[in-house]
């Protein structure tokens, strides 16, 4: 799909994942999820929660962006595929979650002018080689880069006078008290890497994968150093009932803007927190 894209510098970048849409907790439009056969998947009371904070996160933006034009990064995992023998998708037809998510984020592409990057997540889930993931970038005019790529596995790119870095994947943790650890450890290896070979470090550096939004940052000459972590779009799913820590933490679900301000880059984040079961009264 051909559209023309702007090419001015800009000054923020919008970033979205794990929207994994085909699980019946992922992301799904108020009208369902078409199936291959002619019947339609239907929200759920939880997912239409979610679409709603959807709409509110993209109406949020206009805040921290301060009302200018903007840069989309989808930071992988936008299908959910068939992971693990999971039943727990509307369909296993990734065609059909493949037009869905085309039909969810046709609007953000329009809406950022066609600056839309596309990054690659699991192969659980979107394909060996992310191949579903490439299918669907390719199909929203991502920005390809410089092999051609439309869905790549990571994004240097320029945000004002800083420059920032995506990757989706990076290291997990069961326990709370070591949610910074692998995100420090991330921040760390980075500077010393641009050291060693004398390249411009990054001044944000953005991962995804876990779901749950965290974020550290030291100080640098040009300000702060941050690394930080994106909530999602999926709700729990039975896998997470059998880790540690996931089966206690409530899923949280939301976005970034990383913008590049009168004097530094920063981050800002939109973040909720999915309100817990009801509780039942129990009966003598």
């Amino acid at each position: 799909m051909s559209r023309k894209r702007k090419t001015t510098a800009i000054n923020n970048i919008v970033v979205v994942s794990d929207l994994h849409v085909g699980s019946l907790v992922g992301l799904m439009q108020p009208s369902g999820m078409p199936m291959d056969e002619g019947m339609i998947a239907r929200p759920s009371r939880q997912t239409k929660w979610l679409w709603q904070r959807w709409q509110e996160f993209w109406a949020w933006i206009k805040e921290p962006c301060h009302g200018e034009p903007y840069a989309v990064v989808v930071n992988g995992d936008a299908l959910d595929g068939a992971p693990h023998g999971s039943k727990a998708e509307a369909t296993h037809n990734l065609a059909m979650q493949r037009r869905a998510a085309y039909d969810i984020l046709k609007p953000i592409v329009e809406a950022c002018e066609g600056r839309y990057y596309h990054i690659r997540g699991t192969e659980a889930h979107v394909g060996k080689s992310s191949e579903e993931e490439e299918s669907l970038a390719e199909a929203l005019g991502a920005i390809p880069d410089e092999d051609g790529r439309r869905a790549r596995y990571e994004l240097w790119i320029r945000i004002g006078a800083g420059n920032a870095h995506f990757a989706h994947h990076i290291g997990t943790t069961s326990s709370m008290a070591y949610e910074t650890s692998a995100v420090q450890k991330e921040l760390q290896e980075s500077y010393s890497e641009a050291a060693r070979w004398g390249h411009e470090p990054p001044n944000v550096i953005v991962r995804s994968h876990r779901h749950r939004m965290v974020e550290t940052r030291i100080a640098s000459s040009k300000g702060y150093a941050i690394a930080c972590v994106t909530a999602g779009w999926q709700l729990k799913t039975p896998f997470a009932y059998k880790i540690p820590g996931g089966r206690v933490a409530a899923a949280q679900v939301g976005g970034t803007v990383v913008r590049c301000g009168d004097k530094d880059v920063y981050t800002r984040h939109k973040v909720w927190g999915v309100p817990h079961s009801r509780e039942e009264v129990s009966h003598a």
